[in-house]
């Protein structure tokens, strides 16, 4: 019989590390760069970095301190500046955001008084306190504007202040190209899983249909053919919207990339670079994953045909939390938590493939899917709507598994991201899909 005691001791141990590396990753993200590049908005469609790092503490006050602890509140004036919902990013610069260091002192004033609760908090008792879950979700909401900062900083102008090795090279692959997934009925989202949020719930039974899958992601190289056969030059691969929205922006290629004479260059993090061929293509919309899978005469996968392929195990008719298995992702399984600066080349991880031979659904890139951003059946909202049930609709489109730029505590096989197709500073990529027979 396992010691309640001793479950309790790993989930405090847990919230304890998982917030310890949040905070850990904020302050690299936040110390790398002068006081000035803090306070500035390097792009409009991104918060100065001191709003991310006051909006965390202000988070983790709020839910923590505030509503699991019932404690009062100690700046209660800054809330409506820190309150997502309530400033769209671009208006953000013009508030009056707590300078650099007070940014700092506040975050980490309310983060000893956390530790300070976590010693002491029951886990269970509530929903939000069942198995530390708002502390998980504290954690993975740190995590994920940690993600938003870096992309802040590939967007900042400047040298390079962030500095990773980079990922181990790869042997050339020389399996098939693609996988098939055979039809059948398989178990989407989660009921048990602790930490998971409000729209990867509950599980359900999901039929799908036979179909092949690419089995890495789309490197550049492959991305490079479709360009140089005129892909952005021909209405026949891109959706009205598509077409429309390329046309008006001049797009003729990724984010970040120029083209060198007869070499495309790309800018990373500061540093300009030759595109590498068999990296993941990343920084493209879902648009433009669209068009290269219509040109390539494929498909993006639905969301539940990535999920399938993800975690669907064949042999057990079960699904797992990950493609390799249950257990937590290690570094030889998958590229995450900004250990890397950058996607590992295509057939890397092969300890992190799934049964059927997938390799690289978790991590290296978000994958766009062809499938809007929509509640399971039986959806509740919990602990706020404003976390998914305002964004359910056709205008957002999912993407799946994660990016370097993800940490585990962020990136299951049932994590969803959503985004407008129109997005490229995201760390997006994709693989495609066809629909095939057993």
């Amino acid at each position: 019989m396992t010691d309640p005691a001793h479950d309790v001791d790993t989930l405090r141990e847990r919230a304890l590390t998982t917030l310890t590396t949040a905070r850990a990753r904020t302050s690299l993200l936040t110390s790398c760069v002068e006081d000035p590049d803090l306070t500035a908005q390097h792009s409009p469609l991104m918060s100065p970095l001191v709003w991310d790092l006051a909006h965390i503490g202000n988070q983790e006050e709020q839910w923590l301190l505030r509503t699991v602890a019932g404690r009062e509140a100690i700046r209660p004036e800054i809330d409506g500046i820190y309150d997502a919902f309530e400033h769209p990013r671009a208006e953000r610069p013009s508030l009056p955001l707590l300078p650099p260091t007070e940014a700092r002192n506040y975050a980490a004033e309310v983060r000893g008084r956390v530790l300070d609760l976590l010693e002491s908090t029951a886990f269970h008792g509530t929903r939000l306190t069942e198995a530390g879950f708002a502390f998980g979700m504290i954690a993975q909401h740190e995590q994920q504007h940690d993600e938003t900062m870096l992309i802040t900083h590939q967007l900042r102008k400047g040298p390079q202040a962030l500095h990773a090795p980079d990922p181990e090279p790869a042997p050339l692959l020389t399996g098939p190209s693609e996988v098939l997934v055979p039809g059948g009925p398989f178990t989407m989202g989660t009921s048990t899983e602790p930490w998971a949020l409000d729209n990867e719930r509950p599980a359900h039974r999901r039929e799908v249909p036979a179909f092949y899958i690419d089995t890495t992601p789309v490197t550049n190289a492959a991305y490079q053919a479709f360009i140089a056969d005129g892909g952005y030059d021909d209405d026949r691969w891109w959706t009205p919207e598509g077409w429309a929205h390329i046309r008006q922006h001049s797009l003729h290629a990724p984010l970040f990339w120029r083209r060198d004479g007869k070499q495309w260059l790309r800018r990373r993090f500061g540093v300009t670079e030759v595109v590498p061929p068999d990296e993941p293509v990343l920084h493209v919309c879902w648009y433009e994953a669209d068009a290269y899978a219509r040109w390539a005469g494929r498909r993006l996968p639905t969301e539940a045909e990535w999920e399938k392929a993800a975690r669907h195990d064949p042999a057990g008719d079960r699904s797992m939390r990950y493609p390799w298995g249950d257990a937590d992702p290690e570094p030889e399984h998958a590229n995450l938590g900004q250990r890397h600066l950058r996607p590992a080349p295509a057939g890397s991880y092969p300890e992190g493939e799934s049964p059927l031979g997938v390799r690289q659904l978790i991590g290296d890139v978000w994958e766009w899917t062809a499938s809007d951003f929509a509640p399971y059946p039986g959806f509740q909202a919990f602990p706020y709507k404003e976390y998914s049930e305002v964004f359910f609709g056709p205008e957002y489109k999912v993407l799946r598994g994660g990016s370097f730029a993800v940490d585990a505590v962020a990136c299951r096989g049932t994590f969803r991201n959503w985004d407008y197709p129109i997005r490229r500073q995201i760390f997006s990529g994709f693989r495609t899909a066809r629909s095939g027979d057993v």
